[in-house]
């Protein structure tokens, strides 16, 4: 009896010891799968982190090469402008020494205009006596223009070679217009025919009577009457009231008065 009590004690024993050491295994597996677990959220993350960092590594070496490149392009524009300025440095100093030289040609053109002005009217008076008050209003205008403070230099010897011109292009143009002169002492009003500088005539409204103007003694004269058609015509034809065609034409050759 003792014996079976012995050996149901011995096998309740070993089946206790077998029962904590499986409860003892299968407490250590889940401490190793649930560490394992963990390990693997903390691997995930920190995958990720990696993950995120190399973004962010890579954002940040796009953004390098891009700065980079606009330093360089900075660089160039830079490069350029000092270039740009440099230009300009050398033209402000010619421009500078331009200036110099303007205001010496200045204070040597004003005596030079004035001159000219002096010569134009002078000539005015000595040529034939066509659209005089004109002409002289040209002069007047010139030397009113020469005191004028807010009148450019160049604008002012524009003006007058324009005058000058005007003057040259008088020798090549036909031109008629009325006029008061005096004939033997008598204000008279009549058609003036300009033909160049080569003739001065006129004729009377009623085309009774016909002259020139005498360079020699400076003064208007009759002609005889075998030019009162002639001279009619070339004031239609001034007038742009007949066509172009050959003249005969009262003139005064060199020496000779008519």
């Amino acid at each position: 009896m003792i014996n079976n009590i012995n050996k149901v004690s011995s096998t309740f024993l070993s089946v206790a010891c077998l029962t904590f050491s499986a409860s003892a295994f299968g407490a250590t597996l889940s401490d190793i799968f649930q560490v394992a677990e963990q390990m693997n959220v903390s691997a995930k993350r920190s995958q990720a982190r990696i993950d995120d960092l190399t973004d962010e590594t890579r954002k940040l070496f796009n953004e390098y090469k891009t700065v980079l490149k606009e330093i360089e392009g900075l660089r160039v524009y830079n490069r350029q402008l000092e270039k740009q300025i440099a230009n300009q440095e050398r033209e402000m100093t010619l421009l500078s020494q331009s200036i110099d030289e303007v205001t010496v040609i200045e204070r040597q053109i004003t005596p030079l205009m004035l001159r000219m002005i002096d010569g134009l009217e002078q000539f005015v008076e000595l040529d034939a006596p066509f659209l005089l008050e004109e002409r002289r209003e040209r002069v007047e205008r010139l030397r009113e223009t020469m005191d004028r403070a807010d009148v450019a230099v160049s604008e002012k010897f524009s003006q007058v070679f324009r005058a000058f011109q005007i003057e040259n292009e008088y020798g090549r143009t036909m031109e008629t217009y009325n006029a008061t002169i005096d004939i033997a002492g008598i204000e008279r009003q009549v058609d003036i025919l300009k033909v160049g500088r080569i003739a001065l005539v006129y004729q009377t409204p009623d085309g009774a009577e016909t002259g020139m103007f005498n360079p020699t003694t400076r003064q208007y004269e009759p002609v005889d009457d075998s030019y009162q058609a002639s001279v009619r015509q070339g004031i239609r034809m001034a007038r742009q009231q007949a066509s172009i065609e050959m003249l005969s034409l009262p003139i005064v050759g060199a020496g000779v008065a008519k």
